[in-house]
């Protein structure tokens, strides 16, 4: 029986599950709500009964929370595990767990044209860092860096969505001092997230939706939602111009995650790109970036099957 590994997408709200052989192409995949589990453990159980005597040897999880030694704590959700443990529960020889933005770091070289919308204009430079970042339950972030024996990439990754959220329209202050009265100091992922979205709109027009509610009514051509929607991509265009700066990330800029794939339309027509590029001197440096909305179903689990694959090849 050819060996497989166990792959898993585990985001705040939605976990993705599935397996992966030599070729690193997913399979058997099944998305599964967090709300109706108590732990990874229970969650995984269920898949891993489904498969008989198929089981995977080994596992590669992309999690949403900073991955720092074997005791992992998830950032939006209060879920808690150590890696040993769970490996053994799962009955697998081997865990690899990675930050989720990490895992879809690693994805992003293997997509296809057909899994991007292309932002405005713009070039990569081959040799230069990439960045990754989008918001999702969060807000994440990472950054390719090519390695100089042209062999791939090399994957930093970061917390961005952590650093705090300043204002530079009216609009954008009347926003953060809600928010300052309502949370304390406030992070880019407060506002640049699905709950942010939720709150900015609650701010913006007083009414309170589902971020699935919002997007798919400003898709609608619905004004007071899109007006939401398009505050949202200012604010995200100018975080995203922000972090490339930060790494200069020449090699192109992907905005991934939930809500960004689910607002792929609306990226042309709103302030995003200008916002991105708005940031003197460097507004030409900025200009000639390409930047790409993620728009594949599973770029997390494409990520950790990158990963897996390459564990399996060495085995």
């Amino acid at each position: 029986m050819a060996p497989t590994i166990l792959l898993a997408d585990i985001g705040g709200t939605t976990t993705r599950i599935a397996r992966a052989g030599r070729d690193g192409a997913p399979f058997d995949v099944r998305m599964e709500a967090n709300d109706g589990y108590g732990g990874l453990e229970e969650l995984f159980g269920a898949y891993l009964a489904t498969l008989g005597a198929e089981r995977p040897r080994a596992g590669v999880f992309a999690i949403a929370g900073p991955v720092d030694g074997d005791d992992i704590r998830m950032t939006n959700r209060s879920w808690s595990f150590n890696r040993p443990a769970l490996a053994r529960a799962l009955g697998l020889d081997a865990l690899a767990i990675l930050n989720d933005f990490a895992a879809l770091a690693h994805g992003i070289p293997t997509l296809g044209r057909e899994h991007l919308v292309r932002v405005g204009a713009g070039h990569d430079v081959p040799g230069a860092p990439i960045l990754v970042c989008g918001p999702g339950t969060g807000l994440g972030t990472a950054t390719l860096l090519p390695r100089r024996d042209g062999t791939g990439f090399d994957v930093l990754p970061g917390e961005g969505g952590h650093v705090r959220l300043g204002a530079v329209t009216a609009d954008e202050a009347r926003v953060i001092a809600h928010l300052v009265r309502d949370l304390g100091p406030v992070s880019v992922e407060h506002v640049v997230s699905g709950p942010g979205l939720v709150r900015l709109h609650r701010i913006l027009s007083g009414e309170t939706a589902s971020s699935h509610a919002i997007i798919q009514a400003a898709l609608g051509g619905h004004r007071r939602e899109l007006d939401t929607c398009h505050v949202f991509l200012r604010v995200l265009g100018r975080i995203a111009g922000d972090f490339c700066l930060l790494t200069m990330a020449r090699g192109g800029v992907f905005i991934a995650g939930g809500v960004g794939a689910a607002m792929a339309p609306l990226f042309a027509g709103s302030p995003f790109r200008a916002a991105f590029e708005d940031h003197p001197p460097y507004h030409e440096h900025l200009a000639n970036v390409r930047v790409e909305v993620v728009v594949h179903p599973t770029p997390g689990l494409a990520g950790a099957a990158e990963v897996g694959r390459r564990l399996l090849a060495a085995d």
